[in-house]
């Protein structure tokens, strides 16, 4: 990595740039709103929302209507597929439980659309 002419990491620099410029919104106020601690629950939860959109089932938040997208509720439900595969017995109880169900219930909203399409 590259040095400046003080002997520090360029990167470190960067670093120190982007905490800085989050230091400055924090102390203007702009982020009233606390976020949650992300984890895998949370992660999960949001991809089952974009597929719950792209089923239909949930309205668009962009354009406000329930809009069916077969082929990205299926690249979604088959990204969570890969992800239990991939966290193997690195979920907890709870976390695996949350997986399976949401796989669950996204399969049986989306098998009985593709048939109709078929």
């Amino acid at each position: 990595m590259a040095e400046n002419p003080e002997g520090q990491e360029a990167q470190k620099k960067v670093d120190d740039a982007w905490k800085d410029a989050v230091a400055k919104e924090a102390a203007k106020g702009e982020d009233t709103q606390a976020l949650p601690e992300p984890n895998f629950g949370i992660f999960i939860t949001g991809l089952m929302m974009e597929a719950l959109v792209a089923l239909g089932e949930v309205e668009n938040p962009v354009t406000h209507k329930k809009e069916t997208n077969l082929i990205q509720a299926k690249f979604i439900i088959d990204t969570l597929s890969m992800l239990k595969e991939k966290t193997g017995n690195n979920l907890s109880g709870d976390e695996s439980n949350l997986l399976d169900g949401i796989l669950y219930e996204l399969r049986m909203k989306y098998i009985p659309k593709a048939n109709a399409k078929g």
